[in-house]
């Protein structure tokens, strides 16, 4: 690849990553209203689940128009790690805002409220589970919200390097 095509590989991926933290922020901001209302939480893991077809599409559409129909493997998996990177900055940054200005303890409140309820407990008591949740929600709680989104932003690019692998393999078109 040439430097002239690595940078339009970027160019290309920083916009297609800006979609996808459009995507990623709407699947969030279902979750967080679908602790109290179940239909927007299945929204929001709905959203998740399109996140590998959403940047399948965005790297068909760089194939097909910028690319004039033939991509390496190579190429479709550096553009897909790249559009993961991007809108996992921008996504990481959105939610420290959000942890840092808005949440105010609202989500660990309300999956305290959750796992708190007699049915809850008494499921968690007979699988053994008690100690470890209340271990893990103290852990969450003393997260700083800097601290949750640097664990996110790691995650998503995990994430997108090995969700790559197939988008790459599955687009990959030669002439």
């Amino acid at each position: 690849m040439t430097a002239p095509e690595y940078i339009q590989l970027k160019a290309f991926a920083r916009i297609d990553g800006a979609r996808l933290f459009l995507l990623w922020t709407a699947a969030f901001a279902l979750y967080i209203i679908g602790l109290t209302s179940p239909l927007y939480g299945i929204a929001a893991l709905f959203l998740i689940v399109t996140t590998p077809f959403f940047v399948g599409s965005r790297l068909r559409h760089f194939r097909d128009d910028s690319l004039e129909g033939s991509i390496s493997f190579l190429r479709g998996w550096a553009y897909t790690i790249y559009v993961f990177f991007y809108g996992s900055l921008l996504f990481a940054l959105a939610q420290w805002a959000y942890f840092t200005f808005m949440d105010q303890g609202y989500l660990l409140s309300t999956i305290t409220k959750a796992i708190n309820s007699p049915e809850t407990t008494e499921t968690l008591r007979q699988m053994g589970m008690t100690e470890a949740l209340s271990e893990s929600l103290a852990t969450l709680g003393e997260m700083r919200p800097i601290d949750l989104s640097l664990n996110m932003l790691t995650t998503n690019i995990l994430i997108g390097i090995f969700l790559g692998l197939p988008i790459a393999a599955v687009l990959q078109k030669q002439r």
